[in-house]
């Protein structure tokens, strides 16, 4: 009896590239970008439990609730005052500006305080047995045992 079997490698199926490729859709969709707002979601409540300090912060620093009727395109159940909202977020929106000049605030924040730290640590330095020469490091290859050197 003969083996008529054909083998795996002639079966090969050719992939259909008609064929649509399935991506889940997104937990928060992306609004439609507006040419000088920067948008995020904000947290208007947590656990269920109402966060109106954070809101607040958030309305203070210059973000701004997006009105439903401005993004029709999240086709969203809004809040009662017409904001977009998902689970708890608020999509809220800021001028791009705005938001550079409070990242370099906070980025010029976290700089002085590393300075600080600095300034703090190197106050018990000793020239006889010092801290650190320069912040940076390296990485060498020692020779360890076997490698001829003693």
């Amino acid at each position: 009896m003969a083996n008529t079997r054909k083998t795996r490698d002639i079966e090969t199926r050719e992939k259909d590239s008609t064929r649509p490729i399935y991506r889940p859709a997104a937990t928060l969709p992306d609004p439609t970008p507006e040419p000088g707002y920067s948008f995020r979601w904000v947290a208007k409540e947590v656990l269920g439990q109402a966060n109106p300090t954070n809101m607040s912060q958030k309305f203070r620093d210059g973000w701004v609730p997006v009105k439903a009727v401005d993004h029709p395109e999240l086709m969203i159940v809004g809040d009662p005052n017409g904001n977009v909202e998902i689970g708890g977020l608020i999509l809220c929106k800021i001028l791009t500006e705005q938001l550079e000049a409070q990242k370099e605030y906070y980025e010029k924040q976290a700089q002085d305080q590393m300075n600080s730290v600095d300034n703090h640590f190197m106050r018990n330095n000793d020239a006889r047995m010092p801290l650190y020469s320069e912040r940076k490091s390296s990485v060498s290859k020692g020779g360890g045992f076997g490698s001829g050197t003693r």
